[in-house]
């Protein structure tokens, strides 16, 4: 599929979702947006962007035993995208797969130059060697390290899934710090908002789900910085075991309806 795309009129999005607060459902959100995407007629390439490979798990393409193509990508040893982008199962949606030989790459680049550069070669958006896709998703680990840095470089949009508990503002506002410090070496960088996840329409979550508005609104102009929400489902921890997206599960259950509609809402497309 990847070294068939033909260009497109429109630039590819790039879009890093992101949250410095494990358990929040990052990987799960990735996994879904980029299938209900591609439900759409769009194609997507996801980058895996995280050590623990959750994502490569979730499409049924983690490999523990060779070096990653995500640990390629950002330590440059590559020369044709061909060589880190992998076809899934389902034409028009492509994977960069990771595991822990990330980690090693990102150590081995303390000390380096240009650390904030090394994801422009594939997805930059001049001169990037990227086949063109509509959409690229890329799931980032819970910190900022080198690799989310050059993620953050080469993205358009940031998306937060936040989970409503006690700790929910736990790094919200460091996280809103980085995004603002990225934009010194891509000023086009867009916190798009809040998608809350794993939401139960309680007394106590729907006050979390109002002071998050609140708090936040400053960050987006005064409008909402809630994009959207996605209820809690058992099907999801029972579909963790299938290795594939929620909807193809269980379309019919409260998070498969609700990430269907914020895809909706997000491009302004139905299916």
């Amino acid at each position: 599929m990847s070294a068939q795309h033909l260009f497109q009129e429109e630039e590819m999005k790039v879009i890093s979702v992101l949250n410095i607060k494990g358990g929040c459902a990052k990987t799960f959100t990735s996994a879904n947006m980029a299938y209900e995407l591609w439900r759409r007629n769009q194609t997507v390439l996801m980058l895996d962007n995280d050590k623990q490979g959750n994502l490569s798990r979730s499409y049924g393409m983690y490999d523990p035993h060779s070096i990653a193509p995500s640990a390629r990508l950002i330590s440059g040893s590559w020369k044709y995208p061909e060589e880190l982008i992998c076809p899934t199962r389902y034409h028009g949606i492509d994977l960069i797969p990771s595991n822990l030989s990330l980690s090693g790459a990102v150590w081995r680049l303390a000390g380096k130059t240009d650390l904030a550069g090394r994801y422009q070669k594939l997805l930059g958006k001049e001169g990037g060697l990227c086949p063109s896709y509509d959409y690229c998703i890329i799931d980032n680990p819970p910190d900022i390290g080198l690799n989310v840095i050059n993620a953050l470089a080469v993205s358009d949009e940031v998306i937060v899934p936040v989970k409503i508990d006690g700790y929910m503002m736990e790094g919200l506002d460091i996280l809103a710090e980085q995004i603002e410090d990225a934009r010194a070496w891509n000023p086009s960088l867009i916190f798009k908002g809040i998608l809350i996840t794993v939401y139960r329409n309680t007394d106590g979550e729907k006050a979390g789900l109002e002071w998050l508005q609140s708090r936040w609104a400053s960050r987006t102009a005064g409008s909402s910085p809630v994009i959207g929400i996605i209820r809690y489902s058992r099907k999801v921890s029972e579909n963790s075991f299938l290795d594939k997206p929620i909807y193809e599960y269980s379309p019919l259950c409260a998070a498969a309806q609700d990430y269907k509609n914020f895809v909706t809402a997000y491009t302004g497309t139905r299916r």
